[in-house]
């Protein structure tokens, strides 16, 4: 882990990511972090280094148009309002107070938030917060790597997911990222499994009928050699 983010600036951050490709959603953030002119060293999230962030004071206080400016959508900037007053007003708590407070007690507060739902808030406690037992059961990449390491031909339903999940606690955190990780790995293509195919027939055992076929040509080999000796020891007599 390497972000610096406060709670506030994290979900400030990955409200403008929902939705884009990443490239575009760090361009807009930058953008709407510039119309503030905030002064300061370059802030460290878990999308990388970037321009400092404004105070959910000045989030609140900033003309719709302002952030409309930057690249935001309507409902973007309506959540990011939403945000900054709800970081005043206390239903957001601070990173310190967060710490101390169960998933289930951080999800609750936090989808209270416009344009937060749980699969935002559970990547917050897994990057930013750094707990080691979040596992997303919705996030379609942790679906589709559990359907490719266990070999399943259907997607994995989230409920099926957070059964099977049981026998990672504590650590379901370690098996969503290797999820996240199996999605990153090439698909076998039908030729490489035709190949190990072959290679696995090739080192098979062989079946009754070419042990036979096996055996006569090794008495046919053995037979010819015995030829070949008597012949020469009959020469050598002469």
């Amino acid at each position: 882990m390497s972000s610096e983010a406060t709670v506030f600036e994290a979900l400030f951050e990955a409200i403008i990511y929902q939705q884009l490709a990443g490239k575009a959603a760090k361009a807009i953030l930058e953008k709407v972090k510039s119309k503030f002119h905030v002064a300061g060293p370059e802030k460290i999230t878990r999308h990388g280094k970037g321009l400092p962030f404004p105070t959910p004071q000045q989030v609140v206080e900033a003309p719709e148009e302002l952030l409309r400016s930057g690249g935001l959508s309507r409902n973007k900037m309506l959540a990011v309002k939403d945000l900054a007053a709800k970081v005043l007003d206390g239903t957001v708590p601070d990173m310190q107070t967060i710490r101390t407070m169960t998933e289930d007690e951080i999800i609750e507060r936090l989808t209270q938030v416009r344009g937060i739902g749980r699969w935002t808030v559970e990547m917050l406690l897994m990057f930013d917060i750094g707990r080691l037992d979040v596992l997303p059961v919705d996030d379609y990449g942790v679906r589709t790597g559990y359907s490719r390491l266990y070999r399943k031909r259907e997607l994995v339903k989230p409920k099926v997911l957070t059964k099977l999940g049981e026998k990672w606690k504590p650590y379901r955190s370690v098996a969503a990222w290797y999820m996240w990780r199996a999605c990153e790995m090439e698909p076998k293509k039908k030729s490489q499994i035709a190949d190990r195919k072959s290679q696995t027939n090739a080192g098979a055992k062989p079946s009754a009928a070419g042990r036979k076929s096996s055996a006569k040509v090794k008495s046919s080999v053995k037979a010819k050699a015995k030829s070949t000796a008597a012949k020469k020891k009959a020469a050598s007599a002469r």
